[in-house]
């Protein structure tokens, strides 16, 4: 691979026009399809076989109109709604219903005004119930009134009957007692018709008052009259509905401003694809000062970036042209980005530095280096570096394609397009950077460092010293810190972020906030259940099974709201809408999820009656459960390439078993660090954090992935310098010192500029990026300089030979991959050779 590197370095060392040329011509092309063919990002969570897909699924089927999907819209006015602001929002409603995809809204004035009524209704009923009940009593004194009358008038006809049995009024007696007895069969007749109808009134009205109650607490209008809660309903699921028609919901909604009403719209009808915000530019921004720093020209810091925004710009403008034919979730490109501008800058960094120092070599031995010299420079970096980079990004891309066994699609997608612009990324570093290299020339060479200036040693030198002779101190010291980084880790709670988790100036946190002050956390996302009986119900009992039904739903804990919102056509599927008393993401409502799809669901199937749970936070529940279950499979997967792929690179056994340790190590403390700040708020005001939450449910996975490809970066580009120099004749000991000396300036420039990108979204527009930014800041950061340059060392010293042991057979069998170039450099025309004390003034000019 070095040799082949070797020759395309060359080449693009030779015709470096051609090169430059090719990508320009390459961005322009995709630059023009992405104008041409761009279609808008989707905000689809989509799980194959998932049981609240299923759910909303035949719920469609049998309830059309609640199983699309709806957004909120919070209206408000201070002061009340006036008449003039109430036509406003009529005339509105209206031009709602006429946008693509809109079934219709839901009028809060008019709605409220019902369950206003309904309560009316229910309190006269009650006082008809009375009322009945009162004149039932009536007559059925009145009736106990006639039986006393007639048997008086008995107990009359039977004494005559025994004393005067011809009496003449005896017959018309007889004949009255008839009559009498006649009216009281009658009214008998008649007062138990009334006890039926009066008993089942009362059912009736018991049902209907259950019912009610249980959703006494569902608002559309906030008591004061200030606030109100638009629903739009729509023909599909948001997720299913372009962003551009989302959008023409609060496009049509700003007349409503003219109207003195304010508006606020929910996350689900406004969301933010827009990656490049002031934190982004300011981690690019201090990318660059790093590169300065350690280049020390503008022209060779701007090489990095050259590359890096190439290889993003190819990837990313290309992954948007694709939206014409496959839906891109709208985090894909944010993560490409994060990615693949860290990964660029730092690759084409390894070349670029490892080229200056090949010119230091020559400029210090006082030879005069001619263009040959500079060609055959940028090739040799080129084949030794570079064979290093492709080992490096394959690692990342490998990671990235892990993704797959996850199964869910969107995460598939993310990693997928991650991996390609690593790919691309690693392709603009081996072509674009040598010929940008031969077109600097003779300015790559650094300057010299004067020669009466004593020599003295660096960071490096000071710090292998302190970590190698207080070796055992050190592992210890890193990993205690590590643990106690690690341990809110061990309260991590997985979720998809809400409306509560956007910004404080954005409609769509207004809008979670309001609805939340107005109307109860829980409205923010309401809990959709089904209910199938086995039977068609009659229309008379249709509301006594909705009260049943809803009475045990309402019996499950944090359930605040429970409110029917419809019944199929032919009566044998039942919906409700559930409501906690805490927000979509909170701890409480996941248990609401668990217990309804649990205890709840196992009762009612006694009953004869099927129920099931969907919506948005089912929805969020269920792909976060995916996930959590996807993980460790993921994680076993990582590791035994991490352990594989670090014993074909170094030949030991050791040493990969010490990489994979630390990056165990770099992921749990990132996890505890993420946790404490998300889930606990821990330095809320610092990073933006105002209502601490669940962690986003991809966090975890997509961190695993990244992250072990970034450290098998470092651990690559460090300890191959301690391999080298020990296949070169030095001790365990010695050449855990040399190979750090030349290697730690560069890793810790490239961890700084990493972390530097990704710090840089941990304020992004994007919330969902968010946390991901600060875990890879965090976790580069702790892994670069606690793992790979503190505890790496200090154990390999410890270990001393025992470290690069490997067995006999298991050598024979491992590919072997040239990853330093050493055969390359035997086989090249190498710089010409300078003394060891030489060289180590050289590495000091040409590093510092």
């Amino acid at each position: 691979m070095a040799s082949l590197l070797y020759r395309l370095g060359s080449a693009a060392a030779r015709r470096p026009l051609a090169f430059v040329l090719a990508w320009v011509l390459v961005l322009g092309t995709v630059v023009g399809a992405m104008l041409s063919l761009q279609r808008p990002l989707t905000n689809e969570f989509e799980l194959p076989d998932s049981e609240f897909a299923q759910v909303l699924a035949d719920l469609g089927e049998q309830i059309p109109e609640v199983a699309g999907g709806t957004g909120t819209v919070v209206l408000h006015s201070e002061d009340g709604f006036t008449g003039a602001q109430r036509d406003a929002i009529d005339a509105t409603l209206a031009d709602w219903e006429d946008l693509p995809h809109v079934t219709g809204t839901v009028d809060p004035f008019a709605t409220q005004a019902e369950l206003d009524s309904s309560d009316a209704d229910l309190r006269d009923g009650r006082r008809q119930l009375i009322d009945g009940r009162e004149e039932y009593e009536k007559g059925a004194r009145q009736l106990e009134q006639l039986r006393w009358l007639i048997g008086e008038g008995e107990r009359d006809i039977a004494r005559l009957q025994r004393t005067n049995p011809d009496d003449a009024t005896l017959p018309a007696r007889i004949d009255g007692q008839a009559e009498l007895e006649a009216t009281l069969a009658d009214g008998e007749a008649r007062l138990a018709d009334a006890r039926e109808r009066l008993e089942d009134g009362e059912q009736q009205y018991t049902d209907g008052a259950t019912l009610r109650g249980l959703g006494d607490g569902v608002r559309l209008v906030s008591e004061d009259g200030t606030t109100a809660l638009v629903q739009v309903r729509f023909d599909a699921s948001m997720q299913e509905i372009s962003p551009d028609d989302l959008a023409l919901v609060p496009e049509t909604g700003e007349q409503l401003a003219d109207a003195g009403v304010e508006v606020d719209y929910g996350q689900e009808l406004v969301f933010s694809t827009e990656v490049g915000g002031i934190g982004e530019a300011i981690g690019v921004g201090v990318a660059t000062v790093v590169l300065l720093v350690m280049l020390g020209s503008l022209v060779m810091a701007g090489m990095p970036l050259a590359v890096a925004f190439t290889g993003v710009g190819v990837s990313l403008l290309g992954a948007l042209a694709l939206t014409h034919w496959l839906d891109l979730q709208q985090m894909a490109p944010v993560l490409g980005a994060m990615l693949g501008l860290a990964v660029g800058i730092d690759y084409a960094l390894f070349i670029v530095n490892r080229h200056r120092r090949q010119l230091a070599d020559l400029d210090h031995a006082g030879t005069e280096i001619d263009r040959e010299d500079i060609r055959h420079s940028i090739g040799l970096a080129t084949g030794t570096a570079g064979t290093a980079v492709v080992v490096a990004g394959a690692t990342v891309v490998i990671a990235l394609a892990a993704l797959l066994v996850s199964g869910i699609p969107v995460l598939v997608q993310m990693g997928v397009l991650a991996a390609a612009t690593v790919l691309v990324t690693v392709l603009v570093a081996l072509t674009l950077t040598p010929a940008l290299l031969a077109l600097a020339g003779r300015r790559a060479i650094p300057r010299r460092r004067k020669k009466d200036t004593p020599r003295t040693d660096g960071w490096p030198e000071k710090w292998v010293d302190a970590v190698t002779r207080r070796a055992p101190a050190a592992v210890v010291a890193v990993v205690l810190l590590m643990g106690v980084l690690a341990i809110p880790a061990l309260s991590l709670r997985l979720g998809l972020p809400d409306g509560g988790s956007e910004p404080p100036d954005s409609t769509a946190y207004q809008a979670y906030q309001r609805v939340g002050e107005a109307f109860g956390a829980g409205a923010n996302g309401p809990i959709v259940v089904s209910a199938d009986v086995e039977e068609p119900l009659a229309q008379a009992d249709v509301v006594a099974t909705q009260a049943r039904i809803g009475s045990e739903l309402a019996q499950v804990e944090g359930v605040r709201d429970v409110l029917p919102i419809g019944v199929s056509e032919d009566r044998r599927t039942l919906a409700f809408q559930v409501v906690s008393s805490d927000g979509p993401s909170a701890e409480t409502t996941v248990a609401i999820v668990d217990e309804l799809r649990g205890s709840v669901t196992d009762e009612l199937a006694a009953d004869g009656v099927d129920v099931g749970v969907t919506g948005a936070t089912v929805a969020n529940i269920e792909v976060s459960q995916k996930l959590a279950d996807a993980l460790p499979l993921y994680l076993v997967l990582v590791i035994g390439l991490s352990l594989l792929l670090l014993t074909i690179v170094f030949r030991s056994v050791l040493v990969p078993i010490i990489a994979t340790a630390g990056f165990l190590l770099s992921v749990v403390a990132s996890f505890g660090v993420i946790v404490a700040v998300y889930q606990w708020g821990w330095l809320g005001g610092v990073f933006d954090v105002h209502d601490p939450g669940a962690v986003l449910s991809f966090m975890p996975t997509l961190l695993i992935g990244i992250l072990f490809g970034l450290a098998m970066d470092y651990q690559m580009f460090l300890v191959s310098g301690m391999r080298e120099s020990y296949v070169h004749g030095q001790d365990a000991r010695q050449a855990v010192r040399s190979g750090f000396v030349s290697g730690a300036r560069v890793v810790a420039a490239a961890a700084l500029i990493m972390v530097s990108v990704f710090a840089g979204f941990v304020w992004s527009h994007m919330t969902m990026a968010r946390p991901i930014g600060l875990g890879l800041a965090v976790g580069v950061l702790l892994d670069a300089f606690l793992i790979r340059m503190t505890l790496t060392p200090a154990v390999m010293s410890m270990l001393g030979d025992k470290v690069w042991w490997m067995p006999a057979w298991l050598d024979r069998v491992l590919p072997h991959l040239d990853v330093e170039g050493s055969a390359l450099v035997d086989k090249q025309r190498a710089p010409r050779p300078v003394a060891d004390d030489e060289r180590h003034d050289v590495e000091q000019d040409a590093l510092v």
